[in-house]
């Protein structure tokens, strides 16, 4: 079985040149292999841009060998407080930002090499080379003779996002860049500050000019992500973080005509914290009604990782919670914690997906604590834990038949990391395992007048579905494939539940059995 190398562990480092989509192969990586080995039903990924180009091939060939076909990054903080990070940023021995007129001066960490796309008034926006370092001075002045105006200080660690999108593009890959990250409201951090919406926008209109310039001809280039995240439920009247996406969405279907944008809600049942699924279809359309034109999709977060949301069965809400989520909830039933499923808050939001807008689910790959000896995310906090494939599995199985689309949060460090150098990582596993069946729906349906049980997922084909209880195992007589896999067997279930496992012709069993009423 072809085993995934994760990049993490391979120390391989070249001096490059600047990498641009366009650019000649760089003679020091490794060739790239092109192969799909193991599609897995997970096609995103959200990932880190990183400077080496060699790290960014091996990153983006692993992703892409397991079906991955679409990366996502988180965009930088748009931040409107002092960093020492700018204090090597100088011009002619002085301070970048000692320039006249100035009125604020935002700061913005990144890991990409801007072009002549963001810089437009000649002298003042400019390109900093300072003590081994890459900085960017930018206006935000209406016009180049403003004598007030506000100040953008970019420092850069490399052209990450530039790698990212040339990789992309040899493996038929989409990337969708993250938006500059609105600044937080002091003691609401959930909440963009209002005060500073005007210049996160005028910066965001200078980064997508900038790329539509570098990018706007790459087949690698879908659209961007909106990186403030919000929750998908019933909004105010004049929600501040609604007025931040109007105002930056706007900014993009203006720039970049036809680009996708992505958003990922999240949701949360925990009673007393969280909203039931109804007020899922109100938040739903609160988000696309932002959209101003441009496409759009919505991959709500499943909840799983963060424990907010579980993945119980129809039949499992009298059941104790899963042990992973005890330290998020309490020792207690489903029912006393949650006010559902995920697949509940799923169903919501398939009942009235907007015009122009896509639903995709956005499985969360790791577990709300780490336990001894687990890898996982030690920084920043809090920390999280690695998950097993027959977990992203059961995730899969609840986003039902409704998703569009699967991508997940997050390859690194959560499906790279290894307890130990010799011991599997989560991708490892999803080599090993990805043509186990996962069922996503089930119906009760009638052929040739003998009643029979439908079900919908991946790797289906050939094989039996077995039906609990009582233990019965029939052969499938009849398969279809359309944007997911269906199988057929006769079978008229009598008790109030029913729990289907798939085996297929491989032999290969469902890892959970999926149950209907």
């Amino acid at each position: 079985m072809h085993r995934i190398i994760l990049w993490l562990v391979v120390a391989v480092a070249f001096m490059v040149s600047l990498v641009v989509p366009d650019r000649p192969e760089v003679e020091a990586c490794q060739s790239r292999d092109t192969r799909v080995v193991a599609p897995y039903a997970v096609t995103g990924y959200w990932v880190m841009p990183r400077a080496d180009p060699c790290v960014t091939r091996r990153m983006v060939e692993a992703i892409h060998a397991i079906g991955g076909d679409t990366l996502i990054t988180f965009g930088p903080r748009f931040s409107a407080r002092p960093d020492p990070e700018f204090a090597d940023c100088l011009v002619d021995g002085r301070p970048c930002a000692e320039v006249p007129g100035v009125r604020r001066v935002y700061t913005y960490v990144t890991s990409e090499e801007f072009g002549k796309g963001l810089l437009r008034c000649p002298g003042l926006d400019r390109r900093i080379e300072s003590r081994g370092r890459i900085f960017y001075r930018v206006s935000l002045a209406a016009s180049c003779q403003d004598p007030v105006h506000d100040l953008v200080l970019v420092s850069t660690d490399g052209d990450g996002l530039g790698n990212l999108m040339t990789e992309a593009a040899a493996y038929g890959m989409t990337v969708f860049p993250g938006l500059p990250a609105a600044p937080q409201l002091a003691g609401k951090p959930w909440e963009p500050d209002p005060a500073h919406t005007a210049a996160l926008t005028a910066f965001t209109t200078r980064v997508l000019a900038d790329y539509r310039e570098r990018f706007g001809r790459s087949p690698a280039f879908g659209g961007v992500y909106q990186s403030f995240e919000l929750a998908m439920r019933t909004r105010a009247a004049k929600d501040p973080i609604i007025g931040l996406y109007a105002a930056q969405h706007a900014a993009v279907a203006a720039a970049l005509p036809g680009k996708k944008i992505l958003v990922s809600p999240y949701i949360d049942a925990r009673r007393g914290r969280g909203f039931p699924p109804g007020q899922v279809a109100a938040g739903f359309a609160a988000i696309a009604a932002t959209r101003a034109g441009a496409p759009m999709a919505v991959a709500v977060q499943d909840g799983r990782g963060t424990g907010k949301v579980p993945v119980y069965g129809v039949h499992e809400a009298e059941a104790k919670v899963a042990p992973r989520l005890v330290p998020v909830v309490g020792d207690v039933s489903n029912a006393q914690a949650y006010y559902g499923a995920t697949r509940d808050y799923i169903e919501a939001a398939a009942r009235q997906v907007p015009a122009g807008v896509e639903l995709w689910v956005n499985v969360e790959g790791f577990e709300p604590t780490p336990v001894d000896g687990e890898c996982g995310r030690v920084d920043p906090l809090p920390l999280r834990g690695r998950t097993t494939k027959s977990r992203i599995d059961q995730q899969v199985m609840a986003a039902g038949s409704f998703a569009g689309k699967i991508i997940s949060y997050g390859w690194d460090p959560f499906f790279t990391c290894q307890a130990r150098y010799d011991t599997p990582a989560l991708a490892d596993d999803i080599v090993n395992g990805w043509q186990q069946p996962i069922i996503v729906a089930a119906s009760r349906k009638e052929m040739n007048g003998r009643a029979g049980i439908l079900v919908e997922g991946y790797n289906l084909r050939g094989g039996t579905l077995r039906f609990d209880p009582p233990g019965v195992v029939v052969k499938q007589e009849w398969y279809g494939k359309g944007r997911l896999e269906s199988a057929w067997a006769p079978y008229a279930p009598s008790g109030p539940w029913t729990s289907i496992t798939a085996t297929n012709e491989a032999g290969l069993s469902s890892s959970s059995g999926y149950v209907i009423r």
